[in-house]
Protein backbone atom coordinates (compact mmCIF):
# COMPACT_ATOMS: atom_id res chain seq x y z
CA UNK A 1 0.00 0.00 0.00
CA UNK A 2 2.72 2.51 0.86
CA UNK A 3 0.78 4.98 3.02
CA UNK A 4 -2.45 5.34 5.01
CA UNK A 5 -5.41 7.01 3.31
CA UNK A 6 -6.95 8.12 6.63
CA UNK A 7 -10.44 7.96 5.12
CA UNK A 8 -9.94 11.13 3.07
CA UNK A 9 -9.44 12.28 -0.50
CA UNK A 10 -5.85 13.11 -1.41
CA UNK A 11 -6.42 16.88 -1.10
CA UNK A 12 -8.04 16.51 2.34
CA UNK A 13 -5.25 14.18 3.42
CA UNK A 14 -2.56 16.63 2.30
CA UNK A 15 -4.31 19.48 4.13
CA UNK A 16 -4.60 17.38 7.30
CA UNK A 17 -0.92 16.44 7.25
CA UNK A 18 0.10 20.06 6.54
CA UNK A 19 -1.93 21.25 9.54
CA UNK A 20 -0.61 18.52 11.84
CA UNK A 21 3.00 19.09 10.71
CA UNK A 22 2.70 22.84 11.30
CA UNK A 23 1.16 22.27 14.74
CA UNK A 24 3.91 19.81 15.69
CA UNK A 25 6.64 22.22 14.60
CA UNK A 26 5.06 25.08 16.56
CA UNK A 27 4.16 23.26 19.78
CA UNK A 28 6.67 20.36 19.48
CA UNK A 29 4.12 17.97 21.01
CA UNK A 30 0.56 17.14 19.92
CA UNK A 31 -2.11 14.57 20.77
CA UNK A 32 -3.73 12.75 17.85
CA UNK A 33 -4.78 9.27 16.70
CA UNK A 34 -2.16 6.59 16.17
CA UNK A 35 -2.76 6.28 12.40
CA UNK A 36 -2.42 10.05 11.89
CA UNK A 37 0.71 10.17 14.04
CA UNK A 38 2.39 7.38 12.10
CA UNK A 39 1.72 9.19 8.80
CA UNK A 40 2.73 12.54 10.28
CA UNK A 41 6.05 11.09 11.42
CA UNK A 42 7.36 10.63 7.86
CA UNK A 43 6.22 14.13 6.82
CA UNK A 44 7.85 15.87 9.79
CA UNK A 45 11.09 13.87 9.48
CA UNK A 46 11.36 15.07 5.86
CA UNK A 47 10.75 18.69 6.95
CA UNK A 48 13.47 18.49 9.62
CA UNK A 49 15.86 16.97 7.05
CA UNK A 50 15.14 20.00 4.81
CA UNK A 51 15.84 22.20 7.83
CA UNK A 52 19.19 20.49 8.36
CA UNK A 53 20.14 21.15 4.72
CA UNK A 54 19.35 24.78 5.37
CA UNK A 55 19.91 26.23 1.88
CA UNK A 56 17.46 28.52 0.08
CA UNK A 57 15.94 25.73 -2.00
CA UNK A 58 15.27 23.62 1.11
CA UNK A 59 13.73 26.63 2.86
CA UNK A 60 11.40 27.27 -0.10
CA UNK A 61 10.41 23.59 -0.28
CA UNK A 62 9.55 23.63 3.43
CA UNK A 63 7.68 26.95 3.11
CA UNK A 64 5.62 25.49 0.25
CA UNK A 65 4.35 22.73 2.57
CA UNK A 66 4.19 24.26 6.06
CA UNK A 67 1.41 26.75 6.81
CA UNK A 68 2.30 30.39 7.47
CA UNK A 69 1.41 30.38 11.17
CA UNK A 70 3.08 32.41 13.89
CA UNK A 71 5.09 30.13 16.20
CA UNK A 72 6.29 32.74 18.69
CA UNK A 73 4.13 35.77 19.50
CA UNK A 74 6.93 37.84 21.11
CA UNK A 75 9.43 37.54 18.26
CA UNK A 76 6.89 37.22 15.42
CA UNK A 77 8.70 34.05 14.29
CA UNK A 78 6.72 31.80 11.95
CA UNK A 79 6.75 28.00 11.71
CA UNK A 80 9.34 27.84 8.89
CA UNK A 81 11.71 30.17 10.77
CA UNK A 82 11.33 28.05 13.89
CA UNK A 83 12.04 24.88 11.89
CA UNK A 84 15.22 26.26 10.35
CA UNK A 85 16.37 28.39 13.30
CA UNK A 86 15.53 26.33 16.41
CA UNK A 87 14.56 22.76 15.56
CA UNK A 88 16.93 21.68 12.75
CA UNK A 89 20.17 22.75 14.56
CA UNK A 90 19.13 20.54 17.52
CA UNK A 91 19.33 17.42 15.33
CA UNK A 92 22.61 18.24 13.55
CA UNK A 93 24.30 15.09 14.94
CA UNK A 94 21.25 12.84 14.59
CA UNK A 95 20.55 10.71 11.51
CA UNK A 96 16.74 10.53 11.47
CA UNK A 97 14.39 9.47 14.27
CA UNK A 98 13.41 13.01 15.28
CA UNK A 99 9.96 12.10 16.63
CA UNK A 100 8.64 9.92 19.44
CA UNK A 101 5.16 8.37 19.62
CA UNK A 102 3.74 7.48 23.05
CA UNK A 103 0.46 5.58 23.37
CA UNK A 104 -2.29 7.02 25.57
CA UNK A 105 -5.12 4.48 25.22
CA UNK A 106 -8.47 4.58 23.46
CA UNK A 107 -10.45 7.77 22.82
CA UNK A 108 -13.64 7.99 24.86
CA UNK A 109 -16.06 8.65 22.00
CA UNK A 110 -15.13 6.05 19.39
CA UNK A 111 -12.32 4.00 20.93
CA UNK A 112 -9.71 5.24 18.44
CA UNK A 113 -6.19 4.59 19.80
CA UNK A 114 -4.75 7.97 20.89
CA UNK A 115 -1.06 8.90 21.07
CA UNK A 116 1.18 11.85 21.83
CA UNK A 117 3.71 12.60 19.08
CA UNK A 118 6.59 14.86 20.06
CA UNK A 119 9.96 15.98 18.82
CA UNK A 120 12.73 14.10 20.63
Amino acid sequence: MGYRKLGRTSAQRKALLRDLATDLIISERIETTEARAKELRSVVEKMITLGKRGDLHARRQAAAFIRKEVANEETGQDAVQKLFGDIAPRYEERQGGYTRIMKLGPRRGDGAPMVIIELV
